[in-house]
């Protein structure tokens, strides 16, 4: 199929990007990466009157940590940041999860922040950025703000960005020395958007006891969540494989998943409940050799 018509346009910077937003109000969709707008546009889910496109814009597509936070900007594909260097090392769990996203022409052209703004529940940036306490910069007329990530996903493909904003970066804090983390989910192929997908930090003292957890679970819901039961549950205690057994079955038993085509309900609560002990496990198992 063919998209409908629309008038293109290359924004220069961002504040370029601002003023044709405001100008054109909600007939206007930003492009970036394009791996969801587009085939929205071509089955004519999405008909946007002017399409703004960002990828001319200078120094947008730079990965850099500063005051304790890894600073992802606008234009930079899932396929750079899976590979760097800087993500590697600072934060693993963020290339661990976006390995998982689609294939890999797919992350080629896909951005992070693209991803976040286009609020797929069952996405893993956003269940990632959520993890980790992250937030989002964005500009508009009125200058720039961060939205914390628990604030920024609304729901179904919803956000607080407003119609004349534009998200320049996201920020990642980095987790502290001695945290282990895992992401795991699961399609029914490779490729697809996850059933089930869990994003799970353990901090751990120098006694084997959890000083700090943390578990988002994006596909079971309108947009990502934290399982702060769970999180609450852990801290304190021991990581043994009871414990973190039990800690998923509290996590499962916060989640109020729907039935759709690609699974029920119930089918959903046990794979969260499987999958995110299988994270804390490994999570944990990370985390006892960074205190070793």
């Amino acid at each position: 199929m063919k998209p409908a018509s629309f008038r293109y346009v290359a924004a220069s910077d961002v504040a370029d990007a601002v003023a044709l937003l405001t100008e054109h109000g909600d007939t206007a969709k930003l492009l970036a990466g394009g791996q969801s707008l587009v085939p929205m546009m071509n089955l004519r889910l999405s008909r946007p009157g002017v399409l703004i496109d960002l990828n001319r814009m200078p120094q947008r597509n730079t990965i850099a940590v500063e005051d304790g936070l890894l600073r992802v900007g606008l234009l930079v594909r899932q396929k750079e940041a899976e590979h760097s260097p800087i993500v590697l090392a600072q934060i693993p769990l963020l290339a661990e999860a976006i390995a998982e996203i689609g294939h890999a022409q797919i992350r080629s052209r896909g951005t992070l922040v693209g991803s976040c703004c286009h609020a797929d529940p069952a996405a893993e940036t956003p269940a990632v950025l959520l993890a980790l306490d992250g937030s989002v910069r964005v500009q508009g007329p009125q200058g720039a703000r961060e939205i914390a990530a628990s604030d920024f996903f609304l729901g179904y493909f919803q956000t607080a960005l407003a119609p004349d904003e534009v998200a320049t970066d996201l920020l990642f804090p980095i987790p502290a020395q001695g945290t282990g983390s895992a992401f795991l989910e699961f399609a029914r192929r490779h490729g697809d958007f996850a059933l089930v997908a869990v994003a799970a930090l353990v901090h751990l003292d120098a006694e084997g006891a959890v000083q700090g957890a943390a578990l988002s679970l994006a596909g079971v819901g309108p947009s990502p969540l934290r399982a702060t039961g769970a999180e609450q549950f852990l801290i304190g205690r021991r990581a043994e494989p009871a414990v973190l057994l039990e800690a998923a079955r509290i996590a499962a038993q916060g989640i109020e998943p729907t039935d759709d085509v690609q699974a029920s309900a119930a089918y959903r609560t046990q794979l969260a409940q499987t999958l995110v002990e299988r994270a804390l496990l490994i999570a944990a198992s990370r985390a006892a050799r960074e205190v070793a």
